[in-house]
């Protein structure tokens, strides 16, 4: 099947590189990125097509995050976390989809999971109040979906609740000022007290069982792919994107570079430089492919209406992490192989070292946590973290 949408962002990139400079400058991802973004069907890919969106195949979605993060790695992030929330949105009950979308099914949604406000019970709802961390993109959204525990009677979490709160209810807290990511606009979230009706909550003991109430109505086989997988794929793309884009200004600009200190040596004729771009080649190659043979075997469990096998989710988080470390090791190789001229700042590849570092220290891409998680099952032993 063509990927539409991937062949309408093509035709963008040149435009959205042109900006990367000014994304980092004004710290979020130009209006006019976004409005392209929107309107080349991006925001909606992983939408039901009940509310206008395309329902597309994740290795599409994720094949448009990383020809968008090779361009600019913030907007690709941007562009990887907002995508993903009509997923989730999907997964909540009806009436919080009617909510969001029931006057414009195009609007958008940012997110920050981490729990670090306070729920409390109250009839029909929640009253939610406190200060949410690193939600990308939130500039350009009309909703947040933000992370909340419930605390049980002896003052312990018996649940982890996923929020979805709209702009009325809370303030956006300008603090994004990073080294890498620059642009992404991760500001805080802050809440005074908003009232949270409980239509708008979801369980996060649901989402790792496959077993969610939007579900009833959106029974597309995306929906029964686990929060694990789609979500921590949503961090590792963009980095793969990013990785994707050093690589190919490597070549650009080594290709016709004399270097002085080595006889008047063209870089092009190197065999040291030679090995570099295979392996940075074979590693970016690897990460992608590993990622897309996972969510292809996900998909036909889910399309044959079969559970997703333990092995398989364990799988995928392995090499997420993989990916991760992968690709930022490539661009390090890359980096160090352009010489001097890569630290100067704008320069793409100098870029792409400080975004994909920055993204590797996201909670996501912790790489000894899942490695050991895909030891374990692989020894037999149990593993108990819903993130599977």
């Amino acid at each position: 099947m063509t990927n539409k949408v991937l062949e309408a962002v093509q035709d963008l990139l040149p435009g959205i590189a042109s900006r990367a400079d000014r994304c980092e400058a004004e710290r979020r991802v130009p209006s006019e990125s976004i409005a392209e973004l929107s309107g080349a069907g991006v925001f909606r890919m992983l939408q039901p097509k009940r509310w206008g969106g395309l329902e597309a195949d994740p290795v599409e979605f994720y094949e448009v995050v990383r020809t968008i993060a090779s361009a600019c790695g913030s907007t690709g992030w941007v562009c990887s976390v907002v995508g993903v929330h009509p997923w989730q949105l999907a997964l909540f009950p009806d009436a919080a989809q009617q909510d969001v979308w029931g006057a414009d099914a195009s609007t958008l949604v940012s997110s920050s999971y981490a729990p670090t406000g306070r729920l409390t019970p109250v009839d029909g709802g929640y009253r939610a109040t406190g200060r949410w961390s690193f939600s990308s993109g939130c500039d350009h959204c009309e909703w947040v979906l933000l992370g909340a525990l419930v605390m049980g009677p002896e003052g312990k979490p018996i649940d982890f609740l996923t929020i979805c709160v709209p702009r009325s209810d809370y303030r956006i807290d300008d603090v994004w000022d990073m080294v890498g990511l620059c642009g992404t606009g991760s500001n805080d979230i802050v809440i005074d007290d908003a009232f949270v009706p409980v239509h708008r909550t979801l369980s996060f003991n649901d989402v790792s069982a496959l077993r969610c109430p939007g579900q009833v109505e959106n029974t597309a086989p995306l929906y029964k792919l686990p929060f694990g997988t789609v979500f921590s794929y949503t961090i590792a793309t963009p980095v793969i994107g990013m990785a994707t884009g050093a690589y190919d200004s490597h070549l650009e600009q080594m290709r016709e570079r004399v270097r002085i200190s080595y006889g008047g040596q063209k870089v092009a004729g190197d065999a040291f430089a030679h090995v570099r771009v295979a392996r940075a080649a074979s590693d970016i190659d690897a990460s992608w492919l590993q990622l897309e043979r996972n969510l292809d075997e996900e998909m036909r469990f889910a399309t044959a209406g079969e559970p997703i096998p333990m092995e398989l989710r364990a799988r995928a988080r392995r090499d997420q992490v993989t990916a991760t470390e992968r690709c930022v090791g490539a661009i390090a190789l890359l980096f160090k192989s352009s010489g001097g001229h890569a630290l100067k700042n704008g320069n793409t590849i100098e870029r792409a070292w400080r975004d994909a570092n920055a993204g590797s220290v996201h909670a996501a891409n912790d790489t000894e946590r899942w490695l050991a998680m895909y030891g374990t099952l692989a020894f037999g032993l149990p593993i108990e973290d819903a993130m599977v």
